[in-house]
């Protein structure tokens, strides 16, 4: 079973914070982004383009299946991942970890010029929508919420490794 599976918005150190936990726990670390684009053999960004988010969302549903029946280790998805009620379902048992983090940092982290696929036309207004709307389904879902802003990785590693079900 997956050791923790981390949410959040864009800009919540998800990867970061992911491959750091893994590392501290001796496991391996799993992005389900990184997961879709193998498997669509392109980028997020291009699969948002070419094929709609529609095919995006199916493609990133079963990258989370797959992963969270076959990953033992620490698991990120994709900010929009939880919309999927199925990937809700999914996520029930198991250690969830929604890290929280304000606009000015999520801005700062991303960085507006990033290929992120939604967040084209304005993309501080963008963020901020998109943030808002997800909060109370990261907020659900989550075993345990952990801010982040203004917080160093490795501090929010150790926060997270204490909170870990043995």
């Amino acid at each position: 079973m997956t050791r923790a599976v981390l949410i959040g918005p864009p800009g919540s150190g998800k990867s970061t914070l992911g491959r750091l936990l893994a590392e501290r726990l001796g496991v391996a670390f799993r992005d389900t982004d990184a997961d879709v684009e193998a498997v669509a053999g392109k980028p997020v960004s291009d699969i948002f383009v070419e094929d709609g988010e529609a095919r995006f969302r199916e493609l990133e549903h079963e990258a989370v299946r797959r992963a969270l029946a076959e990953h033992d280790g620490i698991l990120s998805l994709g900010g929009g991942a939880v919309l999927h009620e199925e990937t809700q379902a999914l996520l029930a048992g198991h250690h969830v970890v929604y890290l929280q983090v304000g606009l000015a940092d999520a801005v700062q982290r991303v960085g507006l010029a990033a290929a992120r696929p939604l967040l084209v036309l304005n993309p501080r207004s963008q963020l901020k929508k998109l943030m808002e709307e997800r909060r109370p389904v990261y907020e659900r879902l989550a075993a345990v919420t952990v801010v982040t802003d203004k917080r160093e990785p490795e501090e929010l590693a150790d926060e997270i490794v204490k909170g870990l079900p043995a």
